[in-house]
């Protein structure tokens, strides 16, 4: 394991140092590189590089964007206030490509039809953006990433001379389906974008927008055009390397369904026991009451105190209310206060009102939470019948 860590280390932290005045020669070749999905949540998307190879000048490179550094001061605090730098990376392509040859990921290749004009252009914009001083960027997970970048330079490079055709069978996706479609839905990481993306990312994406992910690089530009000429973007297309077959082992008994099916088990057969004795159990209200709050609390840091627009328009919040944590105070009480029972009425409300907004597509929601929120509800129904009846009684 130590050496794995070593050995991704040393090849992501590789520098390359480029001449300004170094000029290419006619044979030069520019090629897209599309690096297929990775095991883990970070790698679950792809990844694209551009490589420069020039036999005259033994130059054979790959830039790619989307490098990161874990030592950088206040690394996940900026990574959490969407102000992290990101940037580009330069290796020696044979190293890059046995790094993702040893993670079992598909590579694939695209010639580009570029004239000598244009491929210096692409070149030198490379070797300059690689300077240190311009070498970070501000990353953005839909708009400005390893493959947006690679789209971005390649219209300064031509000018913005290309035409993005759709591709065969072409569909456009929302941008949540987009993500989920790299993912098991019944997954840790996927329920974790559910829960953090709001319903900004429920809208479609338009064609282009689509190029956000590695894989529609590699389909759009199989298509693209120049403008004038009709000449394709593409002379020559081929897969250096294919993933080999693994056995991709999921344990279901580690699952979000799994876990949180058993904590709705648990909460519904509370519930039928409070039911049955006539009692509420004080420390399960408490916890559901903690958990949604502090939930709906880190939901609202997301939209409001951080620079990730995809964190907008959140409807999590109506199984996570924040509120909660302000009427805590009364589930220690013996004597609640008759509002209370029109909090939980309310609280049911944003249950029905969530359902809804699922329903008519205003924002999907994970799935490996249903267990959980559907005993929720019950429970909150439950307080509702159990508050009332001791207030009648009371009275």
């Amino acid at each position: 394991m130590v050496k794995k860590l070593l050995f991704t280390a040393f090849i992501l932290c590789l520098n390359l140092t480029f001449s300004q005045n170094y000029n290419l020669s006619p044979d030069a070749q520019m090629s897209i590189i599309t690096v297929g999905p990775g095991n883990s949540l970070n790698d679950a998307f792809g990844h694209n590089a551009i490589r420069i190879q020039d036999v005259s000048g033994r130059l054979d490179v790959c830039f790619d964007y989307g490098r990161f550094d874990f030592e950088a001061p206040n690394f996940y605090l900026n990574f959490a206030r969407g102000k992290l730098n990101y940037s580009i990376g330069a290796v020696n392509y044979y190293d890059f490509l046995r790094f993702y040859q040893w993670q079992n990921r598909t590579v694939e290749e695209q010639e580009l039809n570029l004239n000598q004009e244009q491929k210096e252009k692409l070149y030198e914009y490379l070797v300059n953006n690689y300077k240190p001083e311009n070498r970070n960027y501000l990353y953005d997970f839909f708009y400005d990433n390893c493959a947006t970048k690679i789209k971005e330079v390649l219209d300064i490079a031509t000018n913005n001379a290309l035409a993005y055709n759709n591709p065969k069978d072409f569909k456009a996706e929302t941008f949540r389906t987009l993500i989920q479609n790299n993912l098991n839905r019944n997954s840790w990481g996927s329920l974790g974008i559910d829960v953090a993306l709001g319903a900004v990312i429920d809208q479609k994406a338009t064609p282009q927008e689509h190029m956000f992910l590695p894989s529609y690089i590699h389909e759009f530009f199989d298509v693209a055009t120049f403008k004038n000429t009709d000449l394709p973007l593409v002379k020559e297309s081929k897969t250096v390397y294919k993933e080999k077959p693994t056995v991709k082992s999921d344990n279901f008994f580690l699952s979000p369904l799994f876990v949180f099916g058993i904590m709705g088990i648990w909460i519904l057969f509370i519930t039928y026991k409070d039911f049955k004795k006539n009692k509420r159990t004080k420390s399960l209200d408490i916890i559901l009451f903690s958990l949604t709050g502090i939930i709906g609390v880190l939901i609202l840091l997301l939209w409001f105190a951080t620079d990730h627009k995809a964190t907008h328009q959140n409807y999590n919040l109506l199984w996570a209310c924040a509120l909660n944590l302000l009427v805590i105070k009364q589930l220690f009480k013996t004597e609640i206060s008759p509002w209370f029972v029109k909090y939980l009425k309310f609280l049911v409300i944003l249950l029905c009102l969530l359902i809804l907004h699922w329903v008519i597509g205003v924002q999907v929601f994970a799935i490996g939470l249903i267990p959980f929120l559907v005993a929720l509800g019950i429970r909150y129904i439950f307080l509702i019948q159990f508050y009332k009846n001791k207030l009648n009684t009371e009275y």
